[in-house]
This record gives C-alpha cells, structure tokens and sequence, in this order.
C-alpha cells in the first residue's frame, strides 16, 4: 500500500489535507511561556488573557472552516478533520500545570517531509498534547506505509522562557523546541525560521531526524516572533511573496536570491476581539491548491492583484477571527499529500 503520506512542498497539486477544528478553543491558563512567548507586549504575566473564546468567535470560524473543507472536496482533495476535544482539562509535567489550547491549527504541530511525519516539540506548555486529537490520522498514516515520528519532548522550565531575551529569543537552546509552523519546505531544502517559536538546537534536530536527503537551513535575522509564514509565504518554484516590513534584499534567504520575490509593503488589518493572537500580517497567511491557484483573504486586494499579476488564479475566502485565533489559510490546513516529487530547487 501507497503510503498517504507524500508531501515535499508548500505548492504542487493537493491531494490530501488536515483542516482544524475551532471546537472549545481557548487561551490557556496563565503561565511562563504563555506570557515570554506570545504575551510580552501585555506587560506581566497577571494581564495576559486567559479561558475560552467568545461564543461568536467560535461559530463563526467553524462555518468559514466548513466553507473551506467543501472547497477542497469539490476540488476532490480528501479532507481530515481532528477529534473535538475538550482543551479545558488540566495535565502536567514534574515541573508544571497547565491546560490545552486548542486543535485550530494543524500546521503548527507537524513537519511533513515526503512521507514522514513529524510532531514538534512544541513551544507551548499548554500545547504539548495537541497531538492526541490527532492520533487516529496519524495510525492510519502509519498503517499505510507512512514514517511516524515525534520529536523528543522538551522540559520546558521556568528558567526555558527569557523575559527579556538576551539575543531577541524568549527561549533557551537546552533542547530542541520548535512549532512545526517555523518550516517552509522547498523540495530537498528545508527552510527553519530561529525565532520564539523555534531554537537552533530544534534545526540540528530536525537536519538529524530527516537525513542526507534535506538540507535543512536555519535563518536568523528576519523575525523574532512566532512562525514564519506571515514573513514568507510560498507561491511556486521561482515565487515566494515576502513580508517588506522584516525582508529586504539584503537579509532574504539565499535559498530565494534568483526568484521572483512580491515584497508586500501592507496587507488589510482584518481586526480581532479582545487581544490579538497573531499581527495583522496574518493577511498573508494563504495556501496553494496547486501552482496556478492560491487561496487568499478576501480582503487583502494588493495581495490579491499582485499574485493575479503573475498569473495565480485566487480563489478568496475569510477566516474573520484569524488575528484573534492566530490562524490563517496556511496555519488551519496541513497538506499532507501533494502530487509530486523530492526535486532540488537549489541546486
């Protein structure tokens, strides 16, 4: 049997997809990495937010997440769904207490590189167990031929966090952490964005886990924050769509100096309720169905013009709480299967 599993980057045709659930989501309770990781800016630890997300939040996402999994299945692409879970119950480790988040966005918890899979060690406390939700796709995966692996489980202590990071990077290099969401994938190389969200010592695991056949290359100097797919957003072989606020020609990764590179100057703020989750560049957080077609945010007009410019068909759709859930098109989905092959586009 074929493993389901296939997948070596962010553009050829989709054949199989994760989507997210928005079911029970909540801000999880109050603690260190919350605060050093996503929370600074609120000032201490006691005002960052906590507990589940208004009512209106969750229906609403739910039915533009619908809307998005009926897209792909007229497009005939297999759509999985995670198991709704209750995120309010508590779980520990020797060092601390917490509960869960939420299952919004698959594409942080996995790294899929042809046809392994691979949990993260997450960077949260309160996502450490996302990942059961998740577990009757991953068997079935597994079970189909696909390389199931998850990375070893960091400690996640109090002295892991910095408050005020020392080299603009709230967390330590003690083991290997990082969000699945620091990864854009490039055929045979393997782009890891260093930042809060992932260490070094998380690339030199990953470069160790995936072998000769990658090339994994860790990137500093562009975004501190959390994930890298609102600083670059991949298009095609030869196109990527880059954040002008953090990237410029001087710090854009070698990987991309011969492409064609759409600098986005501004993207439309969307708004959020109550504290954002994520910036307003969330606006370019899309996903590709195939090389010619991309879906985008409705309301991001310049985005859209500058990709049809180039020949993308869009097709667009919202997700209107996605500054306030912290997700995006790229963020909810996770392609498990494209239609293609480990080519080198480096070379």
């Amino acid at each position: 049997m074929a493993s389901l599993v296939s997948s070596f980057n962010e553009w050829d045709p989709l054949e199989e997809v994760i989507l997210g659930r928005v079911e029970n989501a909540q801000i999880a309770q109050r603690d260190r990495s919350l605060f050093a990781v996503e929370y600074r800016d609120c000032g201490s630890l006691e005002k960052t937010p906590t507990g589940r997300y208004p009512e209106h939040v969750i229906e609403e996402t739910q039915c533009e997440l619908e809307s998005l999994a009926s897209l792909f299945r007229q497009a005939g692409i297999v759509v999985r769904r995670p198991d709704v879970f209750d995120h309010s119950q508590s779980f520990s480790s020797p060092h601390w207490q917490t509960d869960g988040q939420y299952n919004f966005c698959p594409r942080d918890l996995f790294v899929v590189a042809g046809s392994t899979i691979i949990e993260a060690p997450m960077t949260l406390r309160a996502r450490q167990y996302e990942t059961l939700s998740y577990k009757p796709i991953l068997r079935d995966y597994m079970n189909s031929g696909a390389r199931w692996l998850s990375a070893p489980s960091p400690e996640l202590l109090d002295e892991d966090y910095y408050l005020d990071p020392p080299d603009s990077i709230a967390i330590s290099e003690r083991d290997p952490i990082f969000d699945a969401a620091n990864v854009l994938r490039v055929g045979r190389d393997i782009l890891y964005l260093v930042s809060d969200t992932g260490n070094r010592a998380g690339a030199r695991w990953l470069q160790n886990a995936l072998g000769d056949d990658y090339r994994v290359h860790a990137v500093e100097g562009l975004y501190t924050g959390s994930h890298v797919d609102t600083t670059l957003s991949l298009v095609r072989p030869g196109l990527v769509v880059a954040n002008a606020d953090r990237v410029h020609p001087g710090n854009l990764p070698s990987l991309f100096s011969k492409w064609d590179v759409i600098y986005l100057d501004e993207v439309t703020d969307i708004g959020f309720t109550d504290i954002p989750y994520a910036s307003e560049w969330i606006g370019m957080n899309f996903v590709m169905l195939n090389p010619e077609t991309a879906i985008v945010d409705r309301n991001q007009e310049g985005l859209i013009r500058k990709l049809e410019a180039r020949g993308v068909t869009v097709t667009p759709l919202s997700l209107t709480h996605a500054r306030t859930l912290g997700g995006g098109f790229h963020c909810v989905t996770l392609d498990v299967r494209r239609r293609g092959l480990l080519e080198d586009y480096h070379a």
